[in-house]
């Protein structure tokens, strides 16, 4: 289905519980044939030796249609409502001297072709008259019929496009440039997994066609073209980085100059700003200058120049405004930036910044840009240290700053603020020949601080660029879909919050049969460089560039809905991303793994890679609900005035149920996902204690689907009153269960169900456990209230249905009684 509905956004739901196109013409017809008769019965059977599509259950069939020795295929007969002409060449072009194309025939088309053949073979067009004398009519469709020689099922070697040494070997998985049809490219990105392809997340968009990257062998590919269908070429990817780098000086500016002249650039109106807290940006290169005001650069040191003497920053720059620019310079679709640019110098460009003062730095430079005025700030700080390593989960002082910073306690504004940090870099000299992957989960190659922190969002990063060039004698470390070398990762138990949220493309390491592997210009990112016009562009990587690409992806986000809270933003961001195939192959075999088997996959690539479509919008039959609200969770008892839990929301959620129940048994998925931002208690006997170092710590419950209302609402009160021991809860069938969801201030599991148990499961709850807030003496001064978000999702897969509709109708009645407000 096709995600083009907006996600409802609800405020306030909760009720206060007390809480317990086409070819031409091909000119000259063919020569008849000899044998009428034949010819056809040839064409006929080769028709008939064609696999059935409609008892087959093929979308259609791919034929490869070969001319007649020196004559031209019929070639606009080849391309018709019911026949796609996909590819053709030329006889002059071969060295069997005839003509060749290759179709795509619906079930209509192969009945229509084998009609018109039939026809050829039993039936004459009129006679006509010409200067008084009778002509006997042709045969019917003889151009048609004639110019084909043979018809058989067409394999891949028939969609290539690129030269035949390039066509990958059998048996080995290689990267594919699929071309598609944009009305099924979404389909077949979708069913592409199901026959062993991994689609990578970027797209090309030209007016006919899709363009895509795949990994795979050969056998998974023709299975996925010939089940799935909608593919119109195949090639092999060939442009990388390395390319646009190479260029000359000149020619790389006529690329940058071609790119800016199909780039608009938001107004000063109301958009989204990035704001790098880096090396400072150069505003010297057009693909910057337009996005980036003079007024908006500035240094945490106000002695610092604001420049980029080292690069760093502007990099980040250019992802944060294109992504990866070798895909983004080759497009030929117009490109449209949503958002600003600012820039706050973060580093000195000597030296170092004490360690002590990084998160004094940090906060200086957030109260020099917010100095300016208010805006809609994605804050994106690729800068991370290892001089508090091992810290092992645990906050540290920049980490609880970061914390402070994202909650509003810290700053010269008191606003809540979207943070987003790289999750640090592996050192290339530390890898020696095994597994990469065992050095990457090694402790001490744990994620920096302060990526740490609970309420930032923190960006690890995978990789799907694997292809090195032919004859070099190397070969790319992580394979497609898998974690990028680059990436740290989470060495910790579940005790603190899982790290790193997503992963985004970070670029990959090629090796040789001597270590260390090295980073190489075909497995980087491309972006701007800093010393324009001497150069225009850049090789990028590793996590730093994977902070970039979500901070573009964000603020896209944001501007669909600008009046989302930061919290909000994160959970829905996060809440997208999804493990890829390569990921999920680390996960025992069968159909439910166990709960545990999940921790590497969190502690390597969090949630996954983040799905910009899934994150902006609903389809009819996938759809999103966000409430914000607030709660009061601790208080004061009258009887005693000793500290208690005060409240929980509660909430019968606007909920499909009459869709759900039509599709009775089948599977839906269910995803709730639970955000706020804590204020940190940074003291050190906090640090070793998650329930001492959060403000407040929030958890969510579902109703199951044999429980009412007041049956829920007792299961979790007495639940919620022992916050340390784990609850039992699995038999709800939740996949990660709580040691993974019930960790930091992002929380997010799924299930999957029969649709008429879904049906009655719409009561959701949110209550607190223990935090440092609940305290006696914190309690007296006055019962704080917190912000918090839901985003609940509800996947009906392939199944034909309209939740979206009937949730639609549920919330217009609900407001028009004043029961919720829909923002």
């Amino acid at each position: 289905m096709s995600r083009n509905l907006r996600h409802f956004h609800l405020r306030d739901l909760g009720a206060n519980k007390p809480y317990q196109s086409k070819g031409g013409g091909s000119g000259k017809g063919p020569s008849d044939v000899r044998d009428r008769e034949g010819h056809a019965q040839n064409l006929l059977r080769a028709l008939d030796a064609l696999p059935n599509v409609k008892s087959d259950g093929l979308p259609g069939l791919y034929l490869e249609v070969s001319g007649r020795q020196g004559e031209k295929l019929k070639r606009d007969s080849l391309d018709t409502k019911h026949l796609s002409l996909l590819k053709y060449e030329e006889g002059k072009n071969r060295a069997d001297g005839m003509d060749r194309a290759t179709i795509f025939a619906t079930a209509k088309g192969v009945e229509d072709f084998r009609k018109k053949v039939d026809q050829f073979r039993t039936e004459n067009n009129p006679d006509r008259e010409k200067d008084g004398q009778a002509i006997p009519g042709r045969p019917k469709n003889a151009d048609l019929v004639q110019s084909v020689a043979a018809i058989i099922e067409a394999g891949l070697r028939a969609l290539w496009r690129s030269p035949n040494h390039k066509f990958p070997a059998a048996n080995t998985d290689a990267l594919w440039e699929i071309w598609l049809d944009p009305d099924g490219a979404d389909r077949f990105t979708r069913m592409a997994t199901d026959y062993g392809l991994e689609p990578g997340s970027e797209q090309l968009k030209f007016p006919e066609d899709v363009v895509i990257v795949a990994s795979g062998t050969r056998d998974a590919l023709a299975a996925a073209v010939r089940r799935i269908g909608g593919v119109r070429a195949l090639a092999a990817p060939s442009v990388t980085a390395d390319f646009f780098q190479g260029l000359p000086v000149q020619e790389q500016a006529e690329w940058v100059e071609e790119l800016v002249r199909r780039t608009s650039f938001p107004p000063n109106a109301d958009p989204s700003f990035i704001t790098l807290l880096d090396t400072g940006v150069s505003r010297a290169h057009p693909l910057i200058q337009p996005s980036l005001s003079p007024g908006d650069r500035h240094a945490a040191d106000p002695a610092w120049a604001v420049d980029d003497m080292k690069g760093h920053g502007t990099r980040m720059a250019g992802l944060a405004l294109f992504g990866d620019l070798t895909t983004t310079l080759q497009q030929m679709q117009p490109v449209e930036i949503h958002h600003r640019l600012e820039s706050v110098k973060l580093l000195p460009d000597a030296g170092e910044n004490p360690h002590h003062l990084l998160g004094a730095i940090t906060r200086d430079a957030i109260n020099t840009v917010e100095a300016q005025g208010a805006r809609r700030r994605i804050f994106s700080m690729p800068v991370t240290t290892g001089e508090d390593t091992p810290h092992d989960g645990a906050p540290t002082s920049w980490s609880s700053a970061i914390d402070e910073l994202a909650a509003g306690v810290l700053g010269q504004q008191k606003i809540k603020r979207l943070l987003l940090i790289s999750a640090g870099n592996t050192d290339n000299f530390t890898f020696r020949a095994g597994n990469y992957l065992d050095r990457c989960d090694h402790p001490d190659n744990e994620i920096q601080a302060p990526a740490q922190a609970w309420n930032a969002l923190c960006v690890g990063a995978y990789t799907e660029k694997t292809v090195l060039p032919a004859g070099e004698g190397t070969r790319a470390v992580a394979p497609f879909g898998d974690l990028s070398p680059a990436s740290r990762t989470a060495s910790w138990s579940s005790h603190w919050p899982l790290k790193p949220d997503v992963v985004l493309e970070g670029g990959n390491w090629a090796a040789s049969n001597s270590p260390p592997p090295m980073r190489h210009g075909w497995l980087s990112l491309l972006s701007t460089d800093h010393r324009y016009p001497q150069r225009s562009f850049s090789f990028t990587f590793d996590t730093s560039a994977a902070t970039a690409l979500a901070a573009n992806q964000i603020s896209t986000l944001w501007a669909e809905y600008p009046k989302l809270w930061p919290e909000t933003v994160r959970g829905l961001y996060v809440s997208s991303a999804r493990w890829t195939t390569q990921m999920r192959s680390h996960l025992p075999a069968g159909v439910a793994p166990p709960k545990g088997s999940y921790a590497p996959l969190f502690q390597r690539y969090g949630y996954g890679v983040p799905n910009l479509d899934r994150a902006r919008r609903s389809a009819s039959n996938a759809l999103t609900l966000i409430v914000e609200d607030t709660i009061t969770p601790y208080g004061l008892s009258e009887k005693t005035g000793n500290d208690i839990h005060h409240e929980l929301k509660f909430a019968a959620l606007p909920w499909p149920v009459e869709e759900l129940r039509k599709l009775g048994s089948a599977d839906v998925t269910l995803r709730v996902t639970l955000s706020t931002f804590i204020a940190p208690n940074p003291s050190e006997p906090s640090r070793g204690n998650r329930y001492r170092y959060a403000s407040h710590n929030l958890r969510f419950k579902i109703n199951r689907a044999d429980e009412n209302e007041a049956q829920f609402l007792a299961r979790i009160n007495k639940a919620a009153e022992q916050p340390d021991e784990p609850e039992s809860d699995e038999q709800d069938g939740w996949v990660f269960g709580s040691n993974r969801r019930d960790v930091g201030s992002l929380h997010i599991d799924q299930l999957t169900c029969k649709a008429s148990d879904l049906a009655q499961r719409n009561l959701i709850a949110v209550h607190p456990v223990a935090g440092w807030w609940k305290a006696k003496s914190r309690l007296q001064e006055e019962l704080p209230t917190v912000r918090y978000s839901l985003i609940v999702e509800i996947d009906a897969e392939e199944l034909e249905c309209n939740l979206h509709a009937e949730v639609a109708a549920a919330i217009e009645a609900m407001t028009a009684v004043g029961v919720v407000v829909a923002v």
